[in-house]
């Protein structure tokens, strides 16, 4: 039996059998594997862990949803006898096993031509729009799948291997697009409505979110959902898929270790936050790390981690809590490192103090385009928040903060690549010194669908050969960078 609170009937279940089916063989359109009983089927979770039997249904669920008959008519049946409200509240497991049964009987009254394999791939469909995100929830679960990008209730943009496709999921109207934005952000503390229709994130596994809901999106309401890869990516990780060469790696090691206060740049969708979580992993767990965020996204494995995160303005324009506020409360936390997920406004002069003031081994990524623009930026962030301050002094603060800037861009063939790595080394009257360490020199004379090219040492002796001394790490900084 179902339990109550969730699945009501007027009449008791005993009392609804199904329609006789005929004993005759079944029909030419119909396939000998239909249902003609009431079984129960028995509705597995999805598991990403079984790409086989997961795309699988997964494909038979697109085919489904498309048949909007026959699927609306289950949907109809079923919230005809469950109490949804209720079933929020019930374990999936649990749900599914129920909803599979109440499908199975569904099925079988209605005489539906769909075999067992189908009725799962429609409970899972329909759980998925009871409980989950509709028909994105089948792409979540997908691990080739790195960003989900909804333009309105027709189109589902998925990027695979660094290119973008058109997926075949489809949300059934405008309203069903609102409705899946609106469940993300609540389950956020955040709303997102006609008043306020852009919003910024998250989803349970950490991927990032953000809307824009009418009248700001003319085609209908915008979901863009970065996913995260549910394996740990580690430096090496991004050796083998060809991200860096090994001895990048080690410098990067050496220099976390070191302490030095590191800059991530890049543009967007460059991967910025991937090297950045890859980077939190060379942090010693002896450390206590302050990690700052406009959508808590990074995934940090240190004991010792204390999480803050932005709040927006309720509905009477109140309690915003920003990402300036949360820096300067962070210096009062005793943290030994303090990560900002993105540097992007009046922040950029906190952070700085930050790094200047006994928080060595700081991280923040900002959007730009090389090195040397991502120091223009930090000024001009500067002086968003202290107009007041002359050049010369903002750039002195540049300069003695930030140790290195490590550039990434996602190339034409959807590799992300670490372009550079960059040091400040100091100032000379009104320019910024940098020096290149390494950096990736793309192949002219090859042309191929892959980027042709390779990652090379400039050979240059480090500025921050003498800190690497103070914690023993001279000699494998200069075999790195030989």
């Amino acid at each position: 039996m179902f339990g109550r609170r969730a699945f009501e009937n007027p009449t008791p279940f005993a009392a609804e059998q199904p329609r006789p089916v005929p004993a005759a063989a079944p029909p030419a359109h119909r396939p000998a594997s239909t249902v003609s009983a009431a079984p129960s089927v028995p509705a597995q979770p999805a598991s990403p862990g079984a790409p086989s039997g997961a795309s699988a249904e997964n494909h038979l669920g697109d085919r489904l949803a498309a048949n909007d008959g026959m699927v609306g008519l289950i949907r109809d049946r079923l919230l005809q006898r469950i109490n949804a409200s209720a079933a929020l509240s019930m374990p999936r497991a649990k749900l599914m096993e129920d909803v599979g049964r109440i499908v199975s009987e569904i099925a079988t009254s209605e005489n539906l031509p769909i075999n067992l394999s189908e009725q799962r791939a429609i409970v899972r469909y329909l759980l998925d729009d009871m409980v989950g995100i509709g028909p994105l929830e089948p792409l979540l679960t997908d691990e080739t799948v790195a960003d989900i990008m909804v333009n309105g209730p027709e189109q589902i943009y998925i990027e695979r291997a660094g290119r973008l496709e058109l997926s075949k999921g489809r949300f059934r109207d405008a309203a069903h697009v609102i409705s899946v934005a609106q469940r993300i952000a609540a389950a956020v503390g955040r709303h997102v409505d006609e008043s306020n229709p852009t919003c910024d994130a998250r989803l349970a596994d950490g991927s990032r979110v953000n809307i824009v809901l009418p009248p700001i999106a003319i085609d209908g309401a915008c979901i863009s959902i970065r996913k995260f890869s549910k394996t740990n990516i580690d430096l090496h990780g991004m050796v083998e898929r060809g991200s860096l060469s090994m001895a990048m790696a080690k410098t990067l090691e050496v220099a976390a270790a070191c302490r030095l206060n590191i800059i991530v740049s890049g543009g967007t969708g460059s991967g910025k936050t991937t090297l950045l979580n890859a980077l939190s992993r060379l942090i010693d767990a002896r450390e206590r790390v302050v990690t700052i965020e406009d959508a808590a996204e990074l995934q940090l494995r240190q004991p010792h981690v204390v999480r803050l995160e932005t709040r927006p303005a309720n509905i009477e324009g109140t309690g915003e809590i920003n990402q300036r506020h949360l820096v300067r409360n962070a210096l009062r936390m005793r943290p030994d490192r303090i990560i900002l997920g993105e540097t992007r406004g009046s922040e950029a002069f906190d952070v700085l103090q930050a790094m200047n003031t006994g928080h060595d081994g700081s991280m923040t990524t900002i959007h730009a385009n090389s090195p040397r623009d991502a120091i223009s930026r930090l000024e001009s962030m500067v002086l968003m928040s202290s107009a007041n301050l002359p050049l010369r002094v903002i750039r002195n603060q540049i300069a003695s903060a930030v140790n290195l800037i490590v550039q990434v861009e996602r190339m034409r063939d959807g590799v992300r690549r670490i372009q550079k790595i960059s040091e400040i080394v100091g100032q000379e009257g009104e320019t910024m010194l940098i020096q290149d360490l390494f950096a990736f020199e793309i192949d002219t004379n090859q042309f191929d669908e892959r980027v042709a090219g390779s990652f090379r040492s400039m050979g240059v002796r480090p500025q921050f050969l003498s800190r690497a001394a103070y914690y023993g790490l001279e000699e494998a900084l200069l075999d790195a960078t030989r």
